[in-house]
């Protein structure tokens, strides 16, 4: 367990720089799928050492291994983690677990808001249309979702460009990205490294909702007028909701809606998959270890007990809650 604990710890750091950049290289959907994958196994692996770590310092105290019955000796000398770095584990863990709670709890108030309005806008169609001069149009997660536009933005559209604006929204209901964002936000919480990857994953919601939006209409060139022309007319407002076809850099956007298609590559993602089975693996390595270390140090506690009754009273069979095994499959395995 020495090296394999660490390992999800240092996949973590490897996700959270180049994560990002190699979305460049895919194509947005599979981009933003494989940045979901990566938050939540590098999350999952963060808890999952910091857990480990904190558990090997957790069996060291003399109350905890004679509640449990093993030998606090034969634990350091299996797995020798120092007490201040399970300290600063279980000091991390909390502050994960914690920052989890309340980042749930802002997303699924956020989750309710949301609904609450999509029930609340005018009509009962996918569309809203709102009676207001100021430029506005974005989509709302809901059972089912709404398209929120505003007459201000419809004015300053010509009709193929509304078309695109509106096929961008509905690439965003459709896919339900507001469920990546989500996953984003939560792994945030759980480990402020993997901020970059919700940057990242906002951006490339929305690349993949303009390339949704250029199949649909069969123009790119329509659709990178449409987001710049709305980018424009929205640049006044600072408080633009997240899924929205001004979201995310514009400028690169209308760059890569004016250029070809992006293509299919392998090589990043799979690249990606080899780090997120090394992280499983190692993570699944280092629990078992953990599994053997309890079990030996439970023998070295045995065979103690044992000794010193025999010694105190050679014609009495020893007692004792381990005195039952007779078999040891051997110590730890170090990696």
């Amino acid at each position: 367990m020495l090296i394999s604990v660490y390992v999800p710890l240092l996949i973590t750091v490897v996700i959270a720089v180049f994560a990002p950049r190699a979305t460049s290289l895919l194509a947005p959907r599979p981009a933003a799928w494989s940045l979901a994958s990566a938050a939540l196994v590098a999350s999952l692996g963060w808890l999952g050492s910091l857990g480990l770590l904190a558990f090997a310092g957790l069996v060291q105290i003399p109350e905890v291994a004679q509640e449990g019955q093993w030998s606090v000796a034969a634990v350091r000398a299996s797995d020798p983690v120092y007490l201040t770095v399970a300290g600063v584990a279980a000091l991390a863990l909390l502050a994960s677990v914690a920052g989890l709670a309340v980042a749930a709890t802002r997303q699924l108030c956020h989750l309710r808001w949301a609904r609450r309005e999509c029930q609340q806008l005018p009509g009962e169609t996918e569309l809203a249309v709102l009676d207001m001069a100021s430029p506005e149009a974005f989509a709302l997660p809901g059972k089912p979702g709404r398209i929120v536009v505003s007459r201000g933005m419809l004015r300053c559209l010509g009709d193929r460009e509304r078309e695109a604006l509106l096929a961008h929204e509905r690439a965003h209901l459709r896919g339900r990205h507001h469920l990546f964002q989500t996953l984003w936000r939560l792994s945030a919480a759980v480990n402020p490294l993997l901020r970059p990857l919700s940057a990242a994953g906002g951006f490339v919601l929305e690349r993949w909702a303009d390339e949704e939006a250029a199949v649909r209409v069969g123009d790119r060139a329509v659709v990178a007028r449409a987001v710049g022309r709305a980018a424009l007319a929205t640049s006044a407002n600072r408080s633009r909701p997240a899924l929205a076809a001004t979201g995310g850099a514009v400028p690169q956007r209308v760059r890569a809606l004016l250029a070809p298609p992006p293509p299919r590559r392998a090589l990043p993602f799979v690249a990606g998959a080899a780090l997120l089975v090394v992280c499983c693996g190692s993570l699944a390595d280092a629990a078992t270890d953990s599994e053997q270390m309890i079990e030996t140090a439970q023998h070295a506690a045995c065979v103690t007990a044992r000794a010193a009754a025999t010694a105190a009273a050679p014609a009495i069979p020893p007692h004792g809650p381990c005195c039952g095994h007779e078999h040891w499959d051997g110590p730890v395995r170090h990696h």
